[in-house]
């Protein structure tokens, strides 16, 4: 029989959803213990009866995951952009963010900030504050209120989105499914129809889902569940500051080639740690998540 190709839209367990090139939607599963497809994978696949069999994941451009002590979850692969939606309330982590932010920047995955809730003044303007270093570092930052304003929200967020595939990562309670509903008004019937295809239930959150924005399916949104920590295991402790903008700007500047910028003399970063303001400055926030960071992928690792 012939191999097909094939596009994975969902996944659950050990089964996947794949989309043909034409829309036909097909549950597929991997074949013996190969490698698990995931969604956002570029998959050949063979029919059998009314499912399918995965028969090769081809090679991936990239991969956006975190890693703990004891686990990997992996979000999505083949990413333009990685958009990370944070609120005004509740309170977002900061070392979340930038967990987040040195993640997607170690696969060369660009990534977008939106703050939500901007019609919530007080709360707001204070988040805004906090997110100076990040507003100054080449993310910028993009205010949305998309309960109260969705229309003007939903033409910026098409212009950003428009012809790329784009992972929403965040907390829950930041309107994650309020975002995903604007921009793809038949989300809720795609993922009731995934979820009852792999037959994973109410809990339809859990998994994460890959939405065409346009009818020529061009611009495509992966919706993930929220999630509580962000592990960075599998980044080397020494590649960190490459993957921290503000304090690469000035890791080039140091003495030895190999500094930590936590104690040398002569860094070229630790100079730089003062309040916002100033030119090339550094946060003392960011570089106290970058210290924090250090050393807990320093620690001996279980593997």
């Amino acid at each position: 029989m012939a191999r097909r190709d094939g596009l994975v839209i969902a996944s659950h367990g050990r089964h996947c959803v794949v989309e043909t090139p034409e829309g036909e939607r097909v549950i597929c599963h991997p074949r013996g213990k190969k490698s698990q497809a995931l969604v956002g994978d570029r998959v050949r696949w063979q029919a059998s009866e009314d499912e399918g069999t995965i028969e090769e994941v081809q090679a991936r451009r990239n991969l956006f995951y975190r890693q703990d002590e004891i686990r990997t979850k992996s979000f999505a692969a083949n990413l333009d952009q990685v958009l990370i939606l944070i609120a005004a309330e509740p309170e977002f982590s900061e070392t979340q963010l930038a967990r987040s932010l040195i993640a997607a920047a170690a696969e060369r995955i660009a990534s977008i900030i939106a703050l939500n809730k901007s019609d919530v003044v007080a709360p707001f303007e204070r988040a805004w504050e906090r997110l100076a270093p990040y507003r100054r570092m080449h993310h910028g930052v993009l205010p949305l209120s998309l309960k109260a304003s969705p229309e003007v929200d939903r033409a910026t967020l098409m212009k950003l989105l428009a012809g790329k595939t784009t992972l929403v990562l965040g907390p829950s309670g930041v309107g994650k499914s309020t975002l995903t509903n604007l921009l793809v008004p038949s989300a809720r019937a795609t993922t009731a129809e995934i979820s009852q295809a792999l037959n994973s239930g109410k809990h339809t959150t859990t998994s994460t889902t890959w939405y065409w924005v346009d009818e020529a399916r061009s611009t495509a949104l992966i919706d993930s569940p929220g999630f509580q920590e962000f592990g960075l295991n599998h980044i080397e402790p020494m590649q960190l500051a490459s993957l921290m903008p503000d304090i690469a700007e000035h890791a080039g500047e140091c003495k030895f080639y190999n500094c930590t910028h936590l104690h040398e003399p002569g860094c070229g970063v630790i100079p730089h740690v003062t309040s916002p303001g100033h030119p090339g400055s550094i946060s003392p926030s960011r570089y106290r998540i970058y210290g924090e960071l250090f050393a807990e992928l320093s620690q001996p690792r279980h593997r």
